[in-house]
């Protein structure tokens, strides 16, 4: 009897602690093994590291249907459901994770300015760093390929478009009004400080379907979405004074900028190629509320300007300069809202509205115009998988604008227009494999106005063709509503278009960045009329057309000399157009066929200081001259311009800053204004478009009072 108690308790026992072993070999796709892999069954302790050769074994005593998990650092994680009886050795391959640092991205057609992006070719601080853009965000931009130097617009114009073929963004909602008040050929500059921003997209073609009514570009502005601390900033600059202050709670904070510019004691030493009565004054600021939510952030974002200035302007058809009298209020208003809900969804909602008021007085008559315009926006966002991400959305605009003009003795004539604008969008991240991957999608607009609907196709493709390099593939649709100037006389039109190829090549490591890329943009539906001016009589059409194709090149290095960063940009463009009055197809007056900017930054340690120098480049720029029979057949002089900065710290917090544009003087002429009518001798006069000054010069202390007592404002100079 014993001896039978003692067999049955070790058949008993041994069942209880019966193994069964799990083995096998984990690869890659391609078939290469993979060492320290980690194989266990889940919920369990029981597991084994693969090992050279990608082979695994450990015993468990679990049985039943159990889940077997496979992990390896930048793989996917693999979880196979399996029966232990039943087990067989098998070979798993495992799939490389598209959520690496090193993975593909898309990058055609997109330069990003942050510290979080992997495809970044300027970082925050270079936009105000810039020897030459003065702190504007629109002129460290026209350092890069793409962008045209417009010397007497001071606007953005990207690959052969217009500046209206470009619209900017806030935190992914619309800016109407972008630009600060100006006169005609008098540059004009960006109205945003570019303190409160944390970085920025600047796409010069082929951008995401969630934008749209622009032919040419996107500009992206992302605000800061967390303060660092408390403190306060102080400017006292030869062209005004400026004061910033941020305050910072357990869970929100605010910030605020405030600037008054007048230029008059600047311009009463140096002197002006402009006839001022009155010179550029202005009083703006800006701020921005941030909430942090458990899963969102809400942001504030509100912005004013005020400018007025007077000068009388010179024209080849009077005797007398036109005196030109502008006052101008503008209000710019920013909400929005990211945050999580529910299984993984993303949400991205806001709306903004702007106002802008401008008096216009040209001698005798007057001009009043007022415009209103709201963006209303929602996109939400899931990752279905690690591979395929879906985002979807819609905005809403709405403008209003009204424009009465009082010529002296004549009356009133009123123009405007009122659009409403509906989009519906939708775009999809495919992640084939961390080196190849896709963005599909499509918009849909309607314009109220023009009565009309039209669907944008866009897709991107991008393959990693070595570690650090890749290229990518882009092509859209682009459709945009005409411009202000021409909807507020004339409805019947349809949209512009255009549609993009690009081809791109990337290459980034250990601080060096290689950007090339070629183009090709396919106009068609442009606007045409048979007047000197678009006017209230004009006849209007669509039949104009052309064409743009070019390359751009960048280059960056910021680790090869040690204290010194730089960039050089290179684009060549051809450009042909039959729009407006054209007589016929030819390059538009603000195109130059090449383009060069070279950028430099050097921090000089014993001197506590930061040297900067700017050189762009440009050659001639075509014009009309009706001496000549061929249309558009003159040339300007080549563009050149050496700027220099230089940052002293006279402490930590405290910062001398010295600054000139042009340093050489050099004449730079943008084109020419030709008389209405032919003189004695048969021949058109003319007057030179040329710079409001030789040279400026810049100086400004700038000091920052921080708990820390170690921030200072060398990063925004």
């Amino acid at each position: 009897m014993n001896k039978l108690v003692i067999f049955l308790f070790l058949i008993f026992s041994t069942g209880i602690v019966a193994q069964t072993t799990i083995s096998g070999k984990v690869v890659t796709q391609k078939g290469k093994p993979i060492e320290g892999a980690n194989v266990f069954i889940e919920g369990a302790y029981d597991g084994a590291t693969s090992d050279a050769n990608g082979d695994f074994s450990f015993a468990t005593t679990e049985t039943g249907s159990q889940t077997l998990v496979i992990t390896y650092l930048s793989f996917e994680t693999t979880r196979i459901s399996i029966v232990i009886e039943t087990y067989q050795p098998q070979e798993w391959k495992l799939q490389e994770s598209v959520n690496t640092i090193d993975a593909v991205v898309i990058s055609a057609g997109s330069f990003k300015a942050g510290d979080n992006s992997k495809a970044s070719a300027l970082k925050p601080l270079d936009i105000v760093t810039t020897a030459g853009a003065a702190g504007d965000i629109i002129g460290a931009l026209q350092t890069l390929p793409g962008a045209q130097i417009v010397g007497e617009s001071g606007r953005l114009f990207v690959r052969g478009g217009e500046s209206d073929e470009t619209q900017t963004y806030i935190d992914g909602i619309r800016v109407a009004q972008p630009y600060g008040a100006t006169a005609n050929n008098l540059p004009t500059r960006g109205r945003f400080s570019p303190f409160l921003f944390s970085g920025m997209t600047f796409s010069t073609g082929g951008y995401s379907a969630e934008f749209g009514d622009a032919l040419s570009s996107v500009l992206l502005l992302n605000t800061i979405n967390e303060a660092e601390q408390e403190q306060t900033d102080l400017s006292f600059m030869t062209v005004g004074l400026g004061l910033g202050n941020t305050q910072k709670w357990e869970k929100s904070s605010l910030s605020f900028n405030l600037s008054y510019i007048n230029l008059e004691p600047y311009q009463k030493i140096i002197k002006q190629n402009v006839d001022w009565n009155k010179p550029y004054q202005s009083m703006s600021g800006e701020s921005v509320f941030r909430r942090q939510f458990e899963n969102g952030l809400f942001k504030f974002y509100a912005a004013f300007d005020y400018a007025t200035f007077d000068l009388n302007q010179k024209d080849i058809n009077y005797t007398e300069p036109i005196r030109v009298d502008t006052q101008n209020n503008n209000f710019y208003l920013n909400s929005s809202y990211k945050g999580t809900f529910g299984m993984g969804w993303h949400l991205q909602t806001g709306l903004s509205f702007g106002y802008s008021q401008s008096k216009i007085g040209l001698d005798l008559n007057q001009v009043y115009n007022r415009e209103n315009a709201s963006h209303l926006k929602a996109k939400l966002t899931k990752k279905f998988t690690s591979k395929f991400h879906l985002t979807f959305g819609g905005d809403y605009f709405i403008t209003d604008f009204d424009e009465n003009y009082n010529e002296y003795n004549a009356g009133d004539f009123q123009s405007g227009f009122r659009n409403n604008i509906g989009a519906f969008f939708a775009e999809s991240d495919i992640f084939f494999s961390k080196n190849f991957a896709a963005k599909v999608g499509g918009r849909m607009m309607h314009s109220d106005l023009i009565g009309k609907t039209t669907f944008d196709p866009r897709i991107s493709l991008a393959y990693k063709t070595s570690k650090n390099g890749q290229i990518s593939l882009a092509y859209g649709d682009f459709h945009q509503n005409p411009r202000q100037d021409y909807l507020k006389y004339n409805s019947d039109f349809n949209y512009e278009k255009t549609s993009h190829y690009i081809l791109n090549y990337l290459y980034g490591n250990n601080g060096k960045t290689l950007r090339a890329e070629i183009f090709y943009k396919d106009y068609s539906d442009l606007v045409k009329y048979d007047t000197d001016v678009a006017m209230f009589n004009s006849v209007y059409n669509n039949n104009g057309y052309g064409f743009a194709k070019g390359l751009d090149v960048f280059w960056r290095d910021s680790k090869s000399i040690k204290n010194l960063d730089y960039w050089v940009s290179y684009s060549y463009i051809d450009s042909k157009r039959d729009y407006k009055n054209y007589e016929a197809k030819v390059t538009p007056n603000f195109v130059a066929n090449h383009t060069l900017s070279i950028v430099g930054k050097y921090w000089i340690n014993d001197l506590k200081s930061q040297l900067s120098v700017t050189n762009s480049f440009a050659t001639g720029r075509p014009y009309d001259n009706p001496n000549e029979t061929a249309f558009m057949n003159g040339k300007t002089k080549s563009y050149n311009s050496l700027s220099l900065s230089w940052a002293y710290l006279l402490s930590q917090q405290k910062i001398l800053y010295f600054s000139v544009s042009n340093v050489l003087g050099n004449d730079n002429v943008f084109g020419y204004q030709y008389a209405n009518s032919p003189d004695l001798a048969g021949q058109f006069q003319r007057q030179a478009i040329t710079q409001p000054a030789d040279r400026f010069f810049f100086i400004g202390f700038f000091w920052t009072i921080s708990k820390d007592k170690s921030k200072n404002q060398l990063d925004n100079l």
